[in-house]
């Protein structure tokens, strides 16, 4: 089986789209708990939250890796990002039975990609990312690092990165927006 999120309902059908990567394609991952960091995108979530206008592309904030054992490992880059992020946010996970896998990796472990419209097989209304998240982390499926779990080396780490993708995210006001609101010590500072 191969999963997607989407914000969208009653999709029947997907359909390839232009990525971060600049290659229209479908992302799945044959895990399903994997895409469940992909039903909110914290920076359109913010920015509509704070009454910003924007009519471009929306950057996406992807806060997390996999650990050792090869489990999705979401990561609270600052206080509260998961409750922020995901709390009371629904959306749609759609399965797809068989795929064709698409020429390009992606180096997310249990990834695959589409060039090709892909016919859905099943989809399930989450109600709550959050929550869907939370039970996630319970089961053992993913794990959660929070921001006051973090050492201090990883801490130095994000104020470098957040300085470095404010300074390069010029074309990106909606990018801008969120790193100002939720990092404002470090872009202010």
């Amino acid at each position: 089986m191969y999963y997607h999120a989407s914000s969208t309902g009653n999709i029947e059908q997907l359909e390839p789209r232009i990525s971060n990567h600049g290659v229209p394609l479908i992302y799945f991952s044959k895990k399903r708990e994997n895409v469940l960091v992909y039903l909110s995108n914290a920076i359109e979530k913010y920015c509509r939250e704070t009454g910003f206008e924007y009519s471009g592309k929306w950057q996406k904030w992807g806060a997390y890796g996999f650990n050792k054992s090869g489990l999705l490992q979401l990561e609270e880059y600052y206080p509260n990002a998961l409750e922020k992020t995901y709390k009371g946010v629904s959306g749609y996970i759609y399965c797809a039975e068989n795929i064709v896998e698409a020429d390009f990796d992606v180096q997310i472990p249990d990834a695959a990609t589409s060039s090709i419209p892909v016919k859905i097989k099943s989809a399930e209304f989450v109600p709550d990312a959050l929550e869907a998240i939370l039970q996630a982390e319970k089961d053992g499926l993913i794990t959660i690092l929070r921001y006051n779990e973090m050492t201090s080396k990883m801490k130095e780490w994000i104020i470098k990165t957040v300085r470095e993708e404010y300074d390069n995210a010029v074309d990106h006001p909606d990018y801008r927006h969120f790193l100002k609101g939720n990092f404002p010590d470090i872009i202010n500072g």
